[in-house]
């Protein structure tokens, strides 16, 4: 290489290291949620802060109809997904999760979310992080794709399966979108507070949207706990085997 080749290579390297510099220095530096975090505020269904209480769903009949067959069923009988070591599935898993505390490991392509209930994990994948539509496995959780919107993270959900065992029955047209952003001030306590406004849309079950928000704060140094669900009935199991044997557990 001459020396002319030489010297437009290396005014090229560094025009190019100049403009990586100036698209960083421009990027908006995003809030970071990285932490545990608990209930924030007065908790209303299960830790759902919006005020006034559980508010009536706008069902369509064929829905309600459903809704009320399934509690018919489990009612006399106090049964639910979360008695059988299932998990919530969106939007309960977020919403109300029993009132327990979750974690979120934010890095810039994905947000990781675990829910001390039933260790329920979501991950929301940003940009080209995300699978094709056709590779998406329907879930009680669905699929999570998420995008910054300012400091506001919005996290939109499909790929649901079709369920009437919770607070927010759905069909697997649902439609989920989070709104996530820090709220200015620190709460009375000096933790700061997340908040995530719901909207879920649902043609086949919901004559209009169902709006939920729910509050945060976080715990500093905060650690989640193990939830060993499934271990009760192999516990549970064990006894019955022994009982059967004639023998004491070993």
């Amino acid at each position: 290489m001459n020396d002319m080749k030489r010297t437009s290579a290396l005014v090229a390297a560094a025009m190019a290291t100049v403009l990586a510099g100036v698209a960083l220095a421009a990027a908006p530096a995003r809030p970071d949620f990285t932490g545990v975090w608990t209930n924030a505020g007065a908790p209303g269904i299960g830790g759902a802060t919006r005020g006034g209480g559980p508010a009536p769903l706008p069902l369509r009949p064929e829905a309600k109809a459903r809704v009320d067959a399934y509690q018919k069923l489990v009612g006399p009988v106090g049964d639910s997904p979360g008695g059988w070591c299932l998990g919530y599935g969106m939007p309960s898993s977020m919403l109300s999760s029993g009132g327990y505390p979750m974690e979120i490991v934010q890095r810039p392509e994905q947000f990781t979310i675990t829910y001390e209930a039933h260790t329920e994990m979501r991950r929301f994948y940003l940009g080209a992080r995300n699978a094709p539509q056709a590779d998406r496995i329907p879930g009680r959780n669905g699929y999570s794709s998420a995008h910054w919107e300012g400091n506001t993270l919005v996290v939109e959900t499909d790929n649901l399966v079709d369920q009437v065992d919770q607070r927010w029955a759905h069909s697997d047209e649902a439609k989920i979108v989070e709104r996530y952003h820090l709220e200015d001030k620190p709460d009375a306590q000096g933790r700061r507070v997340l908040v995530a406004d719901m909207v879920m849309t649902d043609p086949k079950f919901y004559t209009a949207p169902v709006t939920e928000q729910k509050r945060w704060a976080e715990v500093p140094n905060g650690r989640l706990l193990p939830y060993e669900c499934p271990e009760e009935f192999w516990n549970h199991r064990l006894e019955e085997l022994a009982k059967k044997a004639g023998v004491p557990l070993p």
